[in-house]
Protein backbone atom coordinates (compact mmCIF):
# COMPACT_ATOMS: atom_id res chain seq x y z
CA UNK A 1 0.00 0.00 0.00
CA UNK A 2 1.16 3.43 -1.01
CA UNK A 3 1.54 5.74 1.38
CA UNK A 4 -1.79 8.39 0.35
CA UNK A 5 -1.76 11.97 -0.81
CA UNK A 6 -5.80 12.64 -0.97
CA UNK A 7 -8.13 12.79 1.71
CA UNK A 8 -9.65 10.06 0.65
CA UNK A 9 -6.33 8.28 0.49
CA UNK A 10 -6.30 8.81 4.32
CA UNK A 11 -9.88 8.09 5.00
CA UNK A 12 -9.13 4.68 3.42
CA UNK A 13 -6.03 4.08 5.06
CA UNK A 14 -7.97 5.31 8.53
CA UNK A 15 -10.50 2.49 7.62
CA UNK A 16 -7.88 -0.16 7.83
CA UNK A 17 -9.13 -2.41 10.98
CA UNK A 18 -6.11 -3.98 13.11
CA UNK A 19 -8.09 -5.60 15.65
CA UNK A 20 -11.71 -6.46 16.62
CA UNK A 21 -11.94 -2.99 18.72
CA UNK A 22 -9.21 -1.01 16.85
CA UNK A 23 -8.42 0.28 13.71
CA UNK A 24 -5.57 2.56 12.27
CA UNK A 25 -7.21 5.86 12.41
CA UNK A 26 -7.55 5.63 16.24
CA UNK A 27 -3.85 5.56 16.89
CA UNK A 28 -2.83 8.93 14.62
CA UNK A 29 -3.58 11.49 16.53
CA UNK A 30 -0.45 13.29 17.57
CA UNK A 31 -1.02 16.92 19.68
CA UNK A 32 2.75 17.97 17.77
CA UNK A 33 1.23 16.99 14.16
CA UNK A 34 -1.88 19.21 14.97
CA UNK A 35 -0.48 22.10 16.70
CA UNK A 36 2.38 22.21 14.01
CA UNK A 37 0.76 21.54 11.14
CA UNK A 38 2.88 18.24 10.00
CA UNK A 39 1.18 14.79 8.64
CA UNK A 40 1.03 12.41 10.87
CA UNK A 41 1.00 9.66 7.84
CA UNK A 42 2.94 6.46 7.74
CA UNK A 43 5.38 6.05 4.92
CA UNK A 44 5.22 2.34 5.12
CA UNK A 45 1.87 1.91 6.05
CA UNK A 46 1.99 -2.39 5.29
CA UNK A 47 4.68 -2.28 7.82
CA UNK A 48 2.63 0.24 10.12
CA UNK A 49 -0.31 -1.81 9.47
CA UNK A 50 1.00 -4.97 10.37
CA UNK A 51 3.04 -3.47 13.65
CA UNK A 52 -0.14 -1.99 14.51
CA UNK A 53 -2.01 -5.13 14.40
CA UNK A 54 0.33 -7.41 16.38
CA UNK A 55 0.39 -4.40 19.19
CA UNK A 56 -3.32 -4.36 19.02
CA UNK A 57 -4.13 -8.09 19.08
CA UNK A 58 -1.31 -9.29 21.30
CA UNK A 59 -1.76 -6.31 24.43
CA UNK A 60 -4.42 -3.85 23.97
CA UNK A 61 -7.40 -6.46 22.96
CA UNK A 62 -6.59 -8.40 26.02
CA UNK A 63 -6.15 -5.62 28.09
CA UNK A 64 -9.44 -3.74 27.24
CA UNK A 65 -10.73 -7.44 27.65
CA UNK A 66 -9.78 -7.50 30.71
CA UNK A 67 -10.13 -4.07 32.87
CA UNK A 68 -12.53 -2.39 30.04
CA UNK A 69 -12.49 0.59 27.73
CA UNK A 70 -8.61 2.13 26.76
CA UNK A 71 -7.90 5.35 26.30
CA UNK A 72 -4.84 6.03 23.50
CA UNK A 73 -2.61 8.91 24.70
CA UNK A 74 -0.03 8.66 21.93
CA UNK A 75 0.62 6.55 19.23
CA UNK A 76 1.76 6.06 16.14
CA UNK A 77 4.34 8.70 14.92
CA UNK A 78 5.42 9.78 11.54
CA UNK A 79 9.44 9.93 11.35
CA UNK A 80 9.06 13.76 10.38
CA UNK A 81 6.69 14.40 13.71
CA UNK A 82 8.98 12.53 15.87
CA UNK A 83 11.47 14.66 14.62
CA UNK A 84 10.27 17.55 15.07
CA UNK A 85 9.45 16.51 18.92
CA UNK A 86 13.02 15.19 19.68
CA UNK A 87 14.71 18.59 18.13
CA UNK A 88 11.73 20.82 19.95
CA UNK A 89 12.04 18.95 22.96
CA UNK A 90 8.65 17.44 23.36
CA UNK A 91 8.84 14.86 24.88
CA UNK A 92 10.38 12.26 21.66
CA UNK A 93 12.77 10.09 21.96
CA UNK A 94 15.60 10.18 18.92
CA UNK A 95 14.16 8.43 15.51
CA UNK A 96 16.55 5.73 15.54
CA UNK A 97 15.45 5.34 19.42
CA UNK A 98 12.20 4.96 18.42
CA UNK A 99 11.89 2.82 15.05
CA UNK A 100 9.92 -0.04 16.14
CA UNK A 101 8.21 1.60 18.79
CA UNK A 102 5.99 4.99 18.53
CA UNK A 103 7.78 4.81 14.61
CA UNK A 104 5.60 1.66 13.85
CA UNK A 105 6.85 2.07 10.19
CA UNK A 106 10.48 1.44 10.38
CA UNK A 107 12.28 -1.85 12.11
CA UNK A 108 14.29 -1.45 14.77
CA UNK A 109 18.19 -1.52 14.81
CA UNK A 110 18.29 -5.63 14.92
CA UNK A 111 15.82 -5.51 11.64
CA UNK A 112 12.40 -6.35 14.45
CA UNK A 113 9.03 -4.85 14.00
CA UNK A 114 7.77 -3.56 16.65
CA UNK A 115 5.29 -0.77 17.88
CA UNK A 116 4.17 1.32 21.09
CA UNK A 117 1.07 2.90 22.19
CA UNK A 118 0.65 5.13 25.45
CA UNK A 119 -2.30 3.90 27.02
CA UNK A 120 -4.99 4.73 30.30
CA UNK A 121 -6.38 2.02 31.41
CA UNK A 122 -9.95 3.70 32.63
CA UNK A 123 -11.07 1.56 35.02
CA UNK A 124 -7.79 1.77 37.06
CA UNK A 125 -7.40 5.56 37.07
CA UNK A 126 -9.34 6.13 40.32
CA UNK A 127 -7.49 3.51 42.45
CA UNK A 128 -4.01 4.84 41.23
CA UNK A 129 -5.17 8.08 42.63
CA UNK A 130 -5.97 6.83 45.71
CA UNK A 131 -3.24 4.23 46.12
CA UNK A 132 -0.06 5.71 43.74
CA UNK A 133 0.45 2.34 43.54
CA UNK A 134 1.07 1.63 39.56
CA UNK A 135 3.42 -1.72 40.45
CA UNK A 136 -0.20 -3.41 40.54
CA UNK A 137 -1.05 -2.89 36.97
CA UNK A 138 2.73 -3.36 36.02
CA UNK A 139 2.72 -7.02 36.75
CA UNK A 140 -0.39 -8.29 36.31
CA UNK A 141 0.59 -7.51 32.53
CA UNK A 142 3.50 -8.68 33.38
CA UNK A 143 2.52 -12.01 34.17
CA UNK A 144 -0.53 -12.19 31.69
CA UNK A 145 0.69 -10.60 28.36
CA UNK A 146 3.70 -10.99 25.58
CA UNK A 147 4.99 -7.02 26.07
CA UNK A 148 8.19 -6.07 25.51
CA UNK A 149 8.20 -2.95 27.36
CA UNK A 150 6.16 -0.77 29.90
CA UNK A 151 7.58 2.87 30.60
CA UNK A 152 4.62 4.47 33.38
CA UNK A 153 4.01 8.33 33.90
CA UNK A 154 2.57 10.35 36.56
CA UNK A 155 -0.66 11.99 34.52
CA UNK A 156 -3.22 8.80 35.38
CA UNK A 157 -0.89 6.01 35.08
CA UNK A 158 -0.91 6.43 31.80
CA UNK A 159 1.87 4.08 29.98
CA UNK A 160 3.76 3.06 27.17
CA UNK A 161 3.32 -0.29 26.09
CA UNK A 162 5.26 -2.05 23.51
CA UNK A 163 4.69 -5.06 21.42
CA UNK A 164 7.55 -6.59 19.16
CA UNK A 165 8.95 -9.00 17.33
CA UNK A 166 12.35 -9.56 20.13
CA UNK A 167 10.57 -8.45 23.37
CA UNK A 168 12.27 -7.10 25.91
CA UNK A 169 10.57 -7.76 29.38
CA UNK A 170 11.17 -4.39 30.80
CA UNK A 171 9.02 -1.84 32.93
CA UNK A 172 10.51 1.34 34.20
CA UNK A 173 8.49 4.19 35.38
CA UNK A 174 8.73 8.13 35.76
CA UNK A 175 6.43 7.93 39.18
CA UNK A 176 8.20 9.16 42.49
CA UNK A 177 9.63 7.71 44.36
CA UNK A 178 10.01 4.52 42.55
CA UNK A 179 11.68 5.94 39.41
CA UNK A 180 13.55 3.92 37.29
CA UNK A 181 13.41 0.22 36.21
CA UNK A 182 11.13 -2.06 37.67
CA UNK A 183 12.23 -4.96 36.21
CA UNK A 184 13.83 -6.49 33.71
CA UNK A 185 15.98 -9.80 32.51
CA UNK A 186 18.54 -10.73 34.83
CA UNK A 187 16.74 -9.27 37.63
CA UNK A 188 15.82 -11.80 40.51
CA UNK A 189 12.03 -10.37 40.20
CA UNK A 190 11.51 -10.76 36.51
CA UNK A 191 10.55 -14.53 36.86
CA UNK A 192 7.79 -16.31 38.26
CA UNK A 193 4.45 -15.39 39.24
CA UNK A 194 3.37 -11.95 40.93
CA UNK A 195 0.13 -12.51 42.11
CA UNK A 196 0.20 -10.82 45.25
CA UNK A 197 1.18 -7.47 43.85
CA UNK A 198 -1.61 -6.95 41.91
CA UNK A 199 -4.41 -8.85 44.16
CA UNK A 200 -5.96 -5.61 45.78
CA UNK A 201 -6.02 -3.69 42.72
CA UNK A 202 -8.21 -6.71 41.59
CA UNK A 203 -10.75 -6.79 44.49
CA UNK A 204 -11.25 -3.06 44.40
CA UNK A 205 -11.47 -2.60 40.27
CA UNK A 206 -13.05 -6.04 39.51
Amino acid sequence: MRQPKSVKGLEELGRVRLSASFYLRDFLYSEIAAIHGLPNIPDDPDLAIAAGMALCENLLEPLQARFGRLSIRSAFRSCAVNQFGNSHKLNCASNEANYAGHIWDRRDAEGQMGATACVVVNRFVPYYERTGNWEALAWWVHDHLPYSEMEFFPKLAAFNLTWSENPKRRISSYIPPRRGVLTRPGMENTTGRHDAAYAAMLVEIG
